[in-house]
């Protein structure tokens, strides 16, 4: 098992299948099989299964496929310390949807273009999704809604965000939560810290949803909001980003569920000079913002 043939690995797991590996490595077809096949062998054990003409993780794949990561990363790092002080390699990160709609941007093109040696993988998810992604090092570090405490992770304020309850514009006025009892609930899927405010927000007048539609785009949520669909939680900065704001009505939230600071994450002790480079960019916007 050699340091090229986990790299092999890596690529027809992210590209899914050996065709979009050779592709991506600018390798013959037969090469990167033959790099599979040998990675097995040498394993003793079967990494991929195919199915519907695409390879698939088997169980010992998918084991595998963290050791890897963390041997590719720990490569990065390696590579980033013994050839100076700029950042490079690869930085994997993970983000809120809202967070990347709506405060992203202009930090990631600035980051980009004071390091261009960086290449930035960037996914995103639930806020328990993406920090179980930071535990367990698919991703190096995280914006997220809400940190539980926990001793392996470390943390520094990025973004202050402002939940605001919507509703279509025809729905009668928002007050309190009985004013939307029997209403249809649109979120994410379990998992989302706003989510969790909403139900909160719910409790607070014993207010049960009755129906939840799940949705994983703010852009669809605020589409079924707008046509009457039901009513949902959303922060006042992904409103400014959508083009249904003549169609709802956002009512404000008690302050202590209207406010919310995400927070960067990352593992404890686990800090390459890509990440170091971020946490600044991240910790001299927030001293800009009021």
């Amino acid at each position: 098992m050699d340091f090229a043939s986990l790299q092999v690995f890596k690529a027809v797991v992210d590209e899914g299948g050996i065709t979009q590996a050779a592709r991506k490595l600018h390798r013959v077809q037969s090469n990167v099989t033959t790099r599979i096949q040998q990675l097995e062998a040498s394993l003793g054990a079967q990494l991929f299964v195919r199915q519907n003409r695409r390879l698939h993780l088997s169980p010992a794949g998918e084991l595998f496929l963290g050791y890897v990561d963390e041997m590719l990363r720990l490569s990065d790092r390696a590579k980033s310390a013994v050839s100076g002080d700029a950042p490079q390699g690869v930085l994997r990160i993970g983000s809120l949807e809202s967070t990347v709609a709506s405060r992203l941007p202009t930090l990631l093109s600035k980051y980009h273009s004071l390091f261009p040696q960086v290449r930035i993988e960037l996914i995103t998810g639930t806020n328990d999704a993406l920090t179980e992604a930071v535990i367990n090092r698919k991703v190096e570090a995280a914006f997220v809604a809400e940190c539980s405490e926990r001793s392996h992770l470390e943390t520094l304020p990025a973004f202050k965000e402002q939940l605001t309850v919507i509703a279509a514009s025809t729905h009668a006025k928002i007050r309190r939560p009985k004013d939307v009892r029997g209403d249809t609930v649109i979120a994410f899927p379990a998992g989302c810290a706003y989510r969790r405010k909403l139900q909160a927000w719910l409790a607070l007048d014993g207010v049960v949803p009755e129906r939840t539609l799940e949705l994983a785009s703010y852009h669809a949520i605020v589409s079924c909001v707008a046509a009457g669909t039901g009513i949902a939680f959303v922060p006042r900065s992904v409103l400014e980003n959508t083009g249904a704001a003549s169609q709802i009505v956002a009512y404000d939230l008690p302050t202590t569920t209207a406010r919310v600071t995400t927070p960067l994450i990352w593992r404890t002790g686990e800090s390459s000079l890509a990440i170091t480079a971020l946490r600044t960019l991240v910790s001299d916007n927030a001293k800009r913002r009021p």
